[in-house]
């Protein structure tokens, strides 16, 4: 019999992380606006900080173009901020046909408070096949005003 003593919890993190898809080798990404200090590379790469953000307010919008069509079984996106309180909608989509049609897989509404809510994490389970384009678009403040969109992290499985 061969055994092993693990930490609680450290396998599964370990074993999701490896699952993660490369995205710097298998797709292109487009973005409406980026702030020189916080490319969308820092959102989308594993061992970044700080995450991408948007150079200028309102609606904005991440796409990634795969090389080839993936399959995707896990989307995580992270979105963080400490200065504004807004309430925030993304909406998430992909496409089958390079962007001829496209099909809604979650919008979401996250209200942020610098003295309460900072933090939205979410993880989808999704059954996708034959991805070519994957689309976050973001409207930072529903009510409008000067704060930008940003992203802390995005990860596809």
């Amino acid at each position: 019999m061969r055994k092993r003593i693990v930490t609680p919890g450290a396998g599964d993190a370990a074993r999701q992380d490896q699952d993660w898809l490369n995205l710097e080798q298998l797709a292109q990404v487009e973005v409406t606006s980026e702030d020189p200090a916080g490319p969308v590379e820092s959102a989308l790469l594993p061992g970044a900080e700080e995450g991408w953000r948007a150079a200028q307010p309102g609606k904005q919008s991440i796409r990634i173009i795969f090389d080839q069509a993936q399959r995707l079984k896990r989307i995580r996106l992270v979105f963080e901020d400490h200065e504004w309180e807004r309430t925030q909608e993304f909406t998430l989509r992909w496409s089958p046909d390079g962007g001829k049609s496209w099909q809604e897989i979650v919008r979401q509404q996250w209200n942020f408070s610098p003295t309460g809510t900072v933090k939205e994490i979410e993880d989808y389970h999704v059954q996708l096949s034959g991805v070519t384009l994957l689309q976050l678009e973001i409207e930072p403040n529903k009510s409008g005003g000067e704060a930008r969109a940003s992203l802390e992290e995005l990860r596809l499985a």
